[in-house]
Protein backbone atom coordinates (compact mmCIF):
# COMPACT_ATOMS: atom_id res chain seq x y z
CA UNK A 1 0.00 0.00 0.00
CA UNK A 2 1.21 3.50 -0.88
CA UNK A 3 0.31 6.22 1.60
CA UNK A 4 0.37 10.01 1.28
CA UNK A 5 -0.42 12.42 4.08
CA UNK A 6 1.76 15.41 3.09
CA UNK A 7 -1.18 17.16 1.48
CA UNK A 8 -4.46 15.41 0.74
CA UNK A 9 -4.93 11.94 2.23
CA UNK A 10 -4.28 9.16 -0.26
CA UNK A 11 -4.03 5.39 0.19
CA UNK A 12 -3.58 3.15 -2.84
CA UNK A 13 -3.40 -0.61 -3.14
CA UNK A 14 -1.87 -1.76 -6.44
CA UNK A 15 -2.32 1.82 -7.63
CA UNK A 16 -6.07 1.73 -6.90
CA UNK A 17 -7.48 4.26 -4.43
CA UNK A 18 -8.86 2.85 -1.19
CA UNK A 19 -9.47 6.29 0.35
CA UNK A 20 -13.07 6.63 1.58
CA UNK A 21 -15.11 9.76 0.97
CA UNK A 22 -17.10 9.75 4.25
CA UNK A 23 -15.46 11.92 6.97
CA UNK A 24 -15.30 9.38 9.83
CA UNK A 25 -13.81 6.47 7.85
CA UNK A 26 -11.30 8.97 6.38
CA UNK A 27 -10.39 9.95 9.92
CA UNK A 28 -9.81 6.31 10.87
CA UNK A 29 -7.69 5.72 7.77
CA UNK A 30 -5.68 8.88 8.43
CA UNK A 31 -4.75 7.85 11.97
CA UNK A 32 -3.86 4.34 10.82
CA UNK A 33 -1.79 5.81 7.97
CA UNK A 34 0.11 8.10 10.34
CA UNK A 35 1.12 4.95 12.26
CA UNK A 36 1.46 2.63 9.27
CA UNK A 37 2.83 -0.83 10.13
CA UNK A 38 2.23 -0.12 13.82
CA UNK A 39 -0.66 -1.04 16.10
CA UNK A 40 -3.14 1.75 16.80
CA UNK A 41 -5.13 1.07 19.93
CA UNK A 42 -8.93 1.02 19.77
CA UNK A 43 -8.98 3.57 22.60
CA UNK A 44 -6.85 5.95 20.50
CA UNK A 45 -9.18 5.62 17.52
CA UNK A 46 -12.24 6.22 19.69
CA UNK A 47 -10.61 9.29 21.25
CA UNK A 48 -9.76 10.61 17.79
CA UNK A 49 -13.30 10.15 16.53
CA UNK A 50 -15.28 11.35 19.54
CA UNK A 51 -12.82 13.00 21.96
CA UNK A 52 -14.16 12.77 25.55
CA UNK A 53 -17.76 11.98 24.62
CA UNK A 54 -17.86 8.65 22.76
CA UNK A 55 -21.32 7.15 22.25
CA UNK A 56 -22.17 3.84 23.85
CA UNK A 57 -21.96 2.28 20.39
CA UNK A 58 -18.42 3.63 19.81
CA UNK A 59 -16.71 0.25 19.44
CA UNK A 60 -19.42 -1.14 17.18
CA UNK A 61 -19.38 2.00 15.05
CA UNK A 62 -15.59 1.86 14.80
CA UNK A 63 -15.84 -1.74 13.63
CA UNK A 64 -18.26 -0.56 10.94
CA UNK A 65 -15.72 2.00 9.72
CA UNK A 66 -13.01 -0.66 9.65
CA UNK A 67 -15.33 -2.93 7.66
CA UNK A 68 -15.91 -0.12 5.14
CA UNK A 69 -12.15 0.33 4.74
CA UNK A 70 -11.68 -3.39 4.24
CA UNK A 71 -14.37 -3.41 1.56
CA UNK A 72 -12.43 -0.77 -0.36
CA UNK A 73 -9.18 -2.67 0.09
CA UNK A 74 -10.82 -5.94 -0.94
CA UNK A 75 -12.24 -4.34 -4.08
CA UNK A 76 -8.78 -3.02 -5.00
CA UNK A 77 -7.23 -6.45 -4.44
CA UNK A 78 -9.86 -8.10 -6.61
CA UNK A 79 -9.40 -5.53 -9.37
CA UNK A 80 -5.65 -6.10 -9.29
CA UNK A 81 -6.11 -9.87 -9.44
CA UNK A 82 -4.44 -10.40 -6.06
CA UNK A 83 -5.45 -13.88 -4.95
CA UNK A 84 -3.12 -14.63 -2.06
CA UNK A 85 -3.81 -11.59 0.13
CA UNK A 86 -7.06 -10.54 1.78
CA UNK A 87 -8.20 -7.20 3.13
CA UNK A 88 -7.76 -8.57 6.65
CA UNK A 89 -4.09 -9.19 5.87
CA UNK A 90 -3.65 -5.51 5.11
CA UNK A 91 -5.92 -3.96 7.74
CA UNK A 92 -5.18 -6.38 10.55
CA UNK A 93 -7.16 -6.86 13.76
CA UNK A 94 -4.87 -7.39 16.74
CA UNK A 95 -5.51 -7.57 20.49
CA UNK A 96 -6.59 -4.09 21.49
CA UNK A 97 -6.24 -2.44 18.10
CA UNK A 98 -5.60 -2.42 14.36
CA UNK A 99 -2.55 -2.24 12.11
CA UNK A 100 -2.40 -0.99 8.52
CA UNK A 101 0.24 -3.04 6.71
CA UNK A 102 1.99 -1.28 3.83
CA UNK A 103 3.78 -4.47 2.68
CA UNK A 104 6.78 -2.46 1.56
CA UNK A 105 4.76 0.30 -0.10
CA UNK A 106 5.78 3.94 -0.04
CA UNK A 107 4.92 6.22 2.89
CA UNK A 108 5.56 9.84 1.97
CA UNK A 109 6.24 11.24 5.44
CA UNK A 110 8.87 8.59 6.11
CA UNK A 111 10.47 9.31 2.75
CA UNK A 112 10.46 12.99 3.69
CA UNK A 113 12.25 12.23 6.96
CA UNK A 114 14.92 10.19 5.16
CA UNK A 115 15.55 12.84 2.50
CA UNK A 116 15.58 15.66 5.06
CA UNK A 117 18.00 13.68 7.22
CA UNK A 118 20.39 13.42 4.27
CA UNK A 119 20.10 17.18 3.86
CA UNK A 120 20.88 17.83 7.51
CA UNK A 121 23.95 15.61 7.33
CA UNK A 122 25.17 17.54 4.30
CA UNK A 123 24.63 20.81 6.17
CA UNK A 124 26.60 19.50 9.16
CA UNK A 125 29.42 18.67 6.74
CA UNK A 126 29.16 22.23 5.32
CA UNK A 127 28.31 20.86 1.89
CA UNK A 128 25.70 23.55 1.30
CA UNK A 129 25.10 22.75 -2.34
CA UNK A 130 24.25 19.15 -1.49
CA UNK A 131 22.28 20.25 1.55
CA UNK A 132 20.13 22.61 -0.52
CA UNK A 133 19.51 19.94 -3.13
CA UNK A 134 18.60 17.23 -0.63
CA UNK A 135 16.32 19.47 1.42
CA UNK A 136 14.60 20.82 -1.69
CA UNK A 137 14.05 17.21 -2.76
CA UNK A 138 12.50 16.40 0.64
CA UNK A 139 10.21 19.42 0.55
CA UNK A 140 9.01 18.50 -2.95
CA UNK A 141 7.02 15.65 -1.38
CA UNK A 142 4.66 18.17 0.20
CA UNK A 143 1.66 19.07 -1.95
CA UNK A 144 -0.13 21.17 0.69
CA UNK A 145 -0.81 21.22 4.44
CA UNK A 146 -0.64 17.74 5.97
CA UNK A 147 -3.99 15.91 5.78
CA UNK A 148 -5.64 19.09 4.55
CA UNK A 149 -8.83 17.27 3.56
CA UNK A 150 -9.31 15.26 6.76
CA UNK A 151 -11.51 16.22 9.70
CA UNK A 152 -8.96 16.07 12.51
CA UNK A 153 -9.46 15.19 16.16
CA UNK A 154 -6.87 15.72 18.88
CA UNK A 155 -4.59 12.82 17.90
CA UNK A 156 -4.41 13.64 14.19
CA UNK A 157 -4.07 17.32 15.02
CA UNK A 158 -1.01 16.59 17.18
CA UNK A 159 0.60 14.53 14.41
CA UNK A 160 -0.15 17.21 11.82
CA UNK A 161 1.54 19.83 14.01
CA UNK A 162 4.59 17.57 14.35
CA UNK A 163 4.78 17.10 10.58
CA UNK A 164 4.35 20.80 9.89
CA UNK A 165 7.12 21.62 12.35
CA UNK A 166 9.39 19.12 10.59
CA UNK A 167 8.53 20.77 7.27
CA UNK A 168 9.33 24.22 8.65
CA UNK A 169 12.65 22.99 10.04
CA UNK A 170 13.64 21.56 6.65
CA UNK A 171 12.55 24.77 4.93
CA UNK A 172 14.59 26.85 7.37
CA UNK A 173 17.70 24.79 6.68
CA UNK A 174 17.16 24.85 2.91
CA UNK A 175 16.99 28.65 3.01
CA UNK A 176 20.10 28.70 5.20
CA UNK A 177 21.90 26.62 2.55
CA UNK A 178 20.77 28.97 -0.22
CA UNK A 179 21.99 31.97 1.75
CA UNK A 180 25.36 30.29 2.20
CA UNK A 181 25.47 29.80 -1.57
CA UNK A 182 24.84 33.50 -2.22
CA UNK A 183 21.30 33.13 -3.51
CA UNK A 184 19.94 36.01 -1.43
CA UNK A 185 18.18 37.79 -4.29
CA UNK A 186 16.43 34.62 -5.42
CA UNK A 187 15.07 34.14 -1.88
CA UNK A 188 13.40 37.53 -1.47
CA UNK A 189 9.99 36.71 -2.94
CA UNK A 190 9.77 33.39 -1.08
CA UNK A 191 10.75 34.96 2.23
CA UNK A 192 8.28 37.81 1.74
CA UNK A 193 5.49 35.23 1.72
CA UNK A 194 6.94 33.17 4.57
CA UNK A 195 7.36 36.00 7.08
CA UNK A 196 3.79 37.09 6.46
CA UNK A 197 2.59 33.53 7.00
CA UNK A 198 4.76 32.95 10.10
CA UNK A 199 4.59 36.33 11.78
CA UNK A 200 6.57 35.38 14.90
CA UNK A 201 9.11 32.96 13.44
CA UNK A 202 12.45 34.55 14.28
CA UNK A 203 14.63 32.38 12.07
CA UNK A 204 12.67 33.22 8.91
CA UNK A 205 12.73 36.91 9.80
CA UNK A 206 16.47 36.76 10.38
CA UNK A 207 16.97 35.11 7.02
CA UNK A 208 14.78 37.73 5.34
CA UNK A 209 16.77 40.53 6.98
CA UNK A 210 20.00 38.96 5.82
CA UNK A 211 18.76 38.46 2.25
CA UNK A 212 17.53 42.06 2.07
CA UNK A 213 20.77 43.44 3.51
CA UNK A 214 22.89 41.43 1.08
CA UNK A 215 20.71 42.71 -1.74
CA UNK A 216 21.50 46.31 -0.80
CA UNK A 217 18.12 46.95 0.87
CA UNK A 218 19.27 47.85 4.38
CA UNK A 219 16.28 50.03 5.27
CA UNK A 220 13.84 47.25 4.43
CA UNK A 221 15.89 44.76 6.45
CA UNK A 222 15.65 47.03 9.51
CA UNK A 223 11.91 47.45 8.94
CA UNK A 224 11.48 43.66 9.03
CA UNK A 225 13.12 43.62 12.46
CA UNK A 226 10.90 46.42 13.77
CA UNK A 227 7.72 44.70 12.56
CA UNK A 228 8.75 41.43 14.22
CA UNK A 229 9.67 43.19 17.47
CA UNK A 230 6.31 44.98 17.56
CA UNK A 231 4.47 41.69 17.01
CA UNK A 232 6.46 39.78 19.64
CA UNK A 233 6.05 42.47 22.28
CA UNK A 234 2.34 42.95 21.60
CA UNK A 235 1.34 39.28 21.37
CA UNK A 236 3.86 37.48 23.59
CA UNK A 237 5.40 40.16 25.77
CA UNK A 238 8.85 39.13 24.49
CA UNK A 239 11.77 40.95 22.92
CA UNK A 240 13.53 39.42 19.89
CA UNK A 241 16.33 36.98 20.71
CA UNK A 242 19.90 38.12 21.33
CA UNK A 243 21.09 36.67 18.01
CA UNK A 244 18.45 38.54 16.03
CA UNK A 245 19.19 41.75 17.92
CA UNK A 246 22.88 41.38 17.05
CA UNK A 247 21.97 41.01 13.39
CA UNK A 248 19.81 44.13 13.58
CA UNK A 249 22.65 46.13 15.18
CA UNK A 250 25.20 44.92 12.63
CA UNK A 251 22.92 46.02 9.78
CA UNK A 252 22.17 49.32 11.53
CA UNK A 253 25.84 50.31 11.86
CA UNK A 254 26.94 49.02 8.45
CA UNK A 255 28.13 51.72 6.03
CA UNK A 256 26.33 51.98 2.70
CA UNK A 257 29.36 50.58 0.88
CA UNK A 258 30.00 47.78 3.39
CA UNK A 259 30.03 44.38 1.65
CA UNK A 260 26.65 42.83 2.40
CA UNK A 261 28.24 39.45 3.09
CA UNK A 262 29.71 40.79 6.35
CA UNK A 263 26.36 40.52 8.12
CA UNK A 264 26.56 37.57 10.54
CA UNK A 265 25.06 34.51 8.85
CA UNK A 266 24.73 32.85 12.26
CA UNK A 267 21.68 34.98 12.97
CA UNK A 268 19.85 33.17 10.21
CA UNK A 269 19.94 30.09 12.40
CA UNK A 270 18.08 31.74 15.27
CA UNK A 271 15.70 29.23 16.79
CA UNK A 272 12.08 30.27 16.35
CA UNK A 273 10.22 30.78 19.60
CA UNK A 274 6.84 30.79 17.89
CA UNK A 275 5.44 29.97 14.47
Amino acid sequence: MDIEVLGALSAREHGISVTPTAPKPRQVLALLALHADQVVQVSALIEELWEDEPPRSARTTLQTYVLQLRELIGAALAQAGEEHVTAKDILVTLPGGYRLNTRGGSVDFREFEQRAGAGYRAMDAEDFSQGARRLRDALSLWTGPALADVQAGSRIDLEVKRLEEARLCALDQRIEADLRLGRHRELLSELTVLVNRHRMHESLHGQFMLALHRSGRRGEALSVYQRLRTTLVRELGLEPSAALSRLQRSILVAQPDTPAATAPASAARTVARAG
